[in-house]
């Protein structure tokens, strides 16, 4: 790897699982990858302070009231006046347009509270619970034009216990996200991976 990988990082709330991924960059487990702007789409959300805090490039580019395709028109622009190579999805409580897929193929990820294609969509944590599954976990995927669809990078289990309830159920499969997040992102910034129909699968160092 010549370069940086640089991230792109979109959120829309508390933003732990971008936390997650600065720490992993600061403390060395995650080489080769560096932060290049996190953008938030709602003015108030603790990650963009929490961004700001930590001396990053941010930007806050609100999508409410305004047509999805103009919003997300406005955050490629973003992205790729900071040369973005991954865009990472931290929370990012909107559906991307097909535009803006279109616009990074295969470089946007997402992570998502459930071992999809189980319990897509939200609240996936109480989902499970309430359905009665006794295996949990998270999925970082590739985004593609449907919700929670695209190819799976990798996944990681926990059981649910018999005490769990549905927020405990949720931290616990948040701590696995932490984990996961940095993971997926050190595997797609390595460049050793290919798509084959929908499957995701490593390869050897490209020379």
């Amino acid at each position: 790897m010549d370069r940086h990988q640089r991230l792109g990082i979109l959120l829309s709330g508390r933003g732990s699982n971008f936390l997650a991924i600065a720490e992993s960059i600061r403390t060395g487990r995650l080489p080769g990858v560096e932060i290049a702007v996190v953008i938030s789409n709602v003015a108030d959300a603790p990650g963009i302070a929490a961004a700001a805090q930590l001396g990053l490039p941010h930007a806050v580019l609100e999508s409410r009231g305004r047509k999805r395709a103009e919003h997300d028109a406005d955050v490629a622009a973003c992205l790729k006046s900071h040369n973005v190579d991954l865009v990472c999805l931290a929370g990012y409580m909107r559906l991307l347009s097909p535009e803006f897929v279109a616009a990074f193929p295969n470089r946007i990820i997402n992570i998502h509270p459930s071992l999809l294609p189980a319990f897509p969509g939200l609240e996936a944590q109480e989902q499970a619970f309430v359905y009665g599954a006794k295996v949990a976990g998270c999925t970082v995927h590739f985004v593609d034009e449907e919700l929670d669809h695209g190819a799976i990078i990798l996944q990681r289990a926990i059981p649910v216990l018999d005490t769990d309830d549905a927020h405990s159920l949720a931290e616990r499969i948040l701590a696995e996200e932490h984990i996961a997040y940095s993971e997926a992102i050190a595997r797609v910034a390595s460049g050793e991976w290919e798509i084959r129909g929908r499957r995701y699968t490593r390869t050897g160092p490209r020379h």
